[in-house]
């Protein structure tokens, strides 16, 4: 009987990270350091690890060498959680980023938004939560935050990133809360009706959507992996090895390239979920020094 009991937590999540998978993988790097300014902390050729915010990260991968293809359905929209949403968005539409949807400013609106797309057609969200009773439990956690500036490129030093909230897309949104808050043992920070916010690290969010009204419909394949970095990855395997309808994809944990250790599963709609520990290693110097302010 495998366990369906909550008495784990994310206290040991130091932060969250998406994989991104590209054709072109130099040109979608690019894009994230140049453009959107956000620091390279792990560079390992076919795979980039960028800080996006305190605890919040994004990998661009060669999809040549992950695990998805890039013709994968992109069903996944990563939100950037910033003060500045007007001059973000002037910003990128003077750089000549293509806009999905265009910003709405709404009277009394809990929040207000605009979705780009960045080179290879992932959806790129930049929000602000506003005074709203909806966000009366968010908003405290994001005050709470440092905000993160440019660390390259052409980003104006004046435009930041607060947190991240990663968007997943389901048919059955009720089912993949029971099985999150059961596995992850979370429960709900904001309540959209349609879209529930969970915490994750202190700056790392998630978000769960039901798919009918979301930007993206349910997909079998979605070209994402999403990624909880711990120190304890052996907890994590034992807690996922033992859980219903998540199936391991990596019977045990990996290492890969003496950088990190892993294991990969998949959620009942098919998401990858990956827990990584990375190791002392020349490639991980820099990411090891920003996890390190993670534990403070």
């Amino acid at each position: 009987m495998k366990n369906t009991e909550s008495n784990f937590g994310v206290g040991d999540i130091l932060a969250t990270n998406a994989f991104f998978y590209y054709k072109r993988l130099e040109n979608a790097w690019c894009f994230y350091r140049d453009i959107l300014g956000f620091q390279t902390v792990a560079d390992y050729g076919f795979a980039k690890i960028m800080r996006v915010a305190q605890t919040s990260f994004v990998t661009l991968v060669d999809s040549d060498s992950g695990m998805h293809n890039a013709q994968e359905p992109k069903s996944v929209t990563l939100a950037m959680v910033t003060e500045q949403v007007t001059a973000w968005y002037d910003y990128l539409v003077a750089s000549g980023i293509p806009m999905h949807r265009k910003l709405e400013i709404r009277a009394g609106s809990p929040h207000d938004g605009f979705v780009t797309i960045d080179p290879e057609g992932y959806f790129l969200e930049f929000e602000c939560f506003n005074s709203h009773q909806e966000n009366i439990s968010l908003l405290p956690l994001l005050s709470s935050l440092d905000t993160t500036y440019a660390a390259h490129g052409n980003r104006p030093q004046e435009l930041g990133v607060k947190a991240t909230v990663l968007w997943l897309y389901y048919h059955d949104l009720s089912s993949a809360q029971q099985f999150h808050e059961g596995l992850l043992g979370v429960e709900p920070l904001v309540d959209q009706g349609w879209a529930k916010v969970y915490p994750i690290s202190s700056s790392g969010f998630i978000g769960f959507v039901d798919g009918e009204h979301g930007l993206h419909k349910p997909t079998k394949q979605k070209c994402v992996t999403v990624s909880f970095i711990t120190d304890n990855v052996d907890s994590w395997f034992q807690r996922a090895a033992g859980w219903n309808d998540f199936d391991l994809l990596t019977p045990k944990i990996t290492h890969e390239s003496e950088r990190v250790r892993l294991f990969v599963s998949t959620d009942p709609e098919g998401y990858y979920f990956e827990w990584d520990t990375f190791l002392i290693h020349n490639d991980n110097a820099d990411l090891l020094r920003q996890l390190r302010k993670c534990r403070i």
